[in-house]
């Protein structure tokens, strides 16, 4: 792998992540289709509630996810459907969540379950809050970048705490179109400027990185103002129930 380019089968959080977030939720970006637009509203949101709160919660194992928040994604934003007390927070997100350039920005299909610890809840959760809500508004890329750059700036969105971390092990995870769609994972959201200083993409290496907003230097102007975020991304063998990934396919 080589810095700022991801795996095959690997969403970031996103942000992000995916998620990121999400992404900051690392995604393909290689031959991946492009989705030009938004989709309708309801081809984002989960029919049933109780299935989304049992995907947000597969996303790490039972003993980290049994005690977290749980948020689950209404016609306005993300909405608290159970109140935690282990300070986790798990939700799913869609593929809005992710950089801002992926081609997939706007892919229906994608549901990838998070489960942030209490540093990235407290840094990530009210960024996860104002891109859904701008997006289930209607809004565009661009008012949506706007909108965080304002926040950002009135210091209505916290700084990354250091230690944010995210499991994405979840079996039951869409992903990407790309290869299994699915890949356990753990991520985790830094001021880290180069990869090279953990090693990412380096022959060997299990860690790969790219950062939050976008992947290509192109877009950055567009996201220029916000404040960087590299996003680390570790492979795991196992997904969230114990089973081994090679086991599972879609």
């Amino acid at each position: 792998m080589r810095k700022n380019k991801i795996g095959a089968t690997v969403i970031t959080s996103f942000a992000l992540l995916v998620g990121l977030g999400m992404v900051h939720q690392v995604m393909a970006q290689d031959a991946t289709p492009s989705y030009p637009k938004m989709a309708p509203v309801d081809q984002y949101l989960m029919a049933d509630n109780a299935a989304e709160i049992a995907l947000a919660r597969s996303a790490a194992p039972e003993s980290i996810s049994r005690d977290a928040t749980i948020l689950v994604l209404g016609r306005k934003g993300y909405e608290k459907a159970i109140e935690g007390k282990n300070g986790f927070v798990c939700w799913v997100a869609r593929s809005w969540m992710g950089p801002f350039d992926w081609p997939e920005f706007w892919n229906p299909k994608v549901l990838a379950a998070d489960c942030l610890n209490p540093q990235a809840a407290r840094s990530m959760v009210p960024i996860i809050y104002l891109r859904a809500k701008m997006v289930m508004a209607g809004r565009s890329k661009a008012e949506t970048v706007s909108a965080l750059k304002a926040a950002f700036e009135k210091k209505q969105l916290p700084d990354l705490e250091s230690g944010a971390m995210d499991y994405m092990m979840s079996k039951s995870s869409y992903l990407t179109d790309q290869g299994s769609h699915d890949m356990p994972h753990v991520m985790f959201y830094t001021h880290v400027k180069d990869g090279s200083d953990w090693g990412s993409g380096a022959e060997g290496s299990p860690v790969m990185s790219s950062p939050y907003w976008s992947f290509s230097q192109e877009e950055q102007p567009q996201t220029k103002g916000l404040p960087p975020i590299l996003v680390f991304l570790v492979a795991v063998p196992n997904w969230s129930d114990g089973t081994p990934a090679s086991m599972h396919s879609h």
